[in-house]
């Protein structure tokens, strides 16, 4: 028997084949981007608890009501804009359904799709699997910004949706009100909607501040606003996100939604929102992986990759290009293999053929697994 594949040109995510191969060479993992910590054991009491006293069946469609009231609390306090828990959010099963679900509600046949790259990997199959052609625009410059003119000139009358990552994975850039005004002026008067991926929102450095786009009153008519709960709360493996959006656009989400995963972990979902109130929980984040940053990049000041310190998020990017001429892919499969740590090539976050000499690393690590990497690596 044969199928024709709809997506014939996506393989293996580059993130599960670099974590196959740091468990089969027994390198430090600094590819995928996960902790390597536990969560905090009050968190980890609430599930149980609320397992313990029946909370184990199925949650509603949207999602357990109390956290869709403590998400739209935390909204109106930390990004000044409410959203009615009953019909403008919706708790999904990790960040990546959210998204999936957002694209497939804007995107049908022939619609262009703007993707900034590098660009999360998750973003344009689901542009293909909807009818729709992504649209790239490489971010510019050693600080990977956004050419506005750029975006401009690359709008047309089948553009139906742009799709922004602040803080940036891979790069680490965040932006700036700036880039919320240029956003504006181009959609503005035009039928053109806008997905933002926020789900390092609670991760930004050097006393900068995450800008969300629901802060703008234009954007938030327009806008998907995505988070995520495992990057928050070091609970990746939890897969539970959400999804904030004007009700008029969270109907369409929650066609989709309802058919794909109905609804999502109850006890974990309840325990979230009791862990929420605290806000001490979140807004220590930016602190807490900074330290992790500065401490990594001190402890590789000395070694022969060059870096611009990451903005945001928990990845840092390392040009290597003062060492070796091969290509990003080979150069991290030599630095497994030969030297035990993986990491993560840049050139899989580009939609055609990209030699930049840069690879990514995770440091959302125990500060002796960065010491450890940080030796290996001065070595090179």
């Amino acid at each position: 028997m044969k199928t024709d594949s709809k997506l014939p040109s996506i393989g293996t995510s580059i993130f599960a084949v670099m974590s196959k191969m740091a468990n089969d060479y027994n390198a430090i993992n600094l590819s995928q981007g996960f902790p390597d910590f536990n969560c905090n054991e009050e968190l980890r009491n609430l599930v149980s608890d609320y397992m313990n006293r029946g909370f184990n069946q199925y949650a509603p469609m949207p999602g357990v009501l109390k956290l869709r009231q403590k998400i739209s609390e935390k909204t109106l306090k930390v990004n000044h804009r409410y959203y009615d828990p009953e019909n403008e959010i919706t708790i999904t099963a990790g960040a990546t359904q959210a998204l999936f679900s957002a694209i497939s509600a804007l995107t049908g046949k022939d619609d262009e799709v703007i993707i900034f790259e590098p660009a999360y990997d998750s973003y344009s199959p689901v542009v293909l699997l909807n009818g729709g052609r992504p649209v790239y625009i490489k971010l510019k410059g050693n600080d990977f910004r956004i050419d506005w003119d750029e975006v401009a000139d690359s709008i047309t009358e089948k553009t139906k949706l742009i799709i922004i990552n602040s803080p940036h994975n891979p790069t680490g850039s965040v932006i700036n009100e700036t880039d919320i005004r240029n956003l504006e002026t181009i959609i503005e008067n035009k039928n053109i909607f806008v997905i933002s991926d926020e789900v390092y929102e609670h991760i930004v450095f050097d006393n900068k501040k995450h800008l969300s786009l629901a802060s703008s009153e234009l954007l938030y008519q327009r806008s998907f606003i995505i988070s995520s709960f495992g990057k928050t709360y070091h609970t990746t493996g939890w897969k539970i996100g959400y999804a904030n959006a004007p009700g008029y656009l969270m109907d369409e989400f929650r066609k989709i939604h309802q058919f794909i995963v109905f609804a999502v972990n109850t006890p974990i979902q309840m325990a979230y929102a009791d862990y929420i109130e605290d806000e001490k929980n979140y807004l220590s984040l930016n602190d807490f992986y900074q330290e992790k940053r500065d401490y990594f990049l001190e402890n590789i000041k000395d070694s022969r990759f060059r870096f611009k310190p990451a903005e945001g998020t928990y990845f840092q990017i390392l040009d290597y290009s003062d060492i070796s001429e091969l290509d990003d892919y080979t150069f991290t499969e030599r630095l497994t293999k030969e030297s035990g740590v993986a990491t993560i090539p840049l050139s899989p976050f580009f939609s055609g053929l990209n030699d930049l000499k840069l690879i990514r690393i995770c440091f959302a690590k125990r500060n002796e697994i960065l010491k450890s990497s940080a030796d290996i690596l001065n070595r090179i």
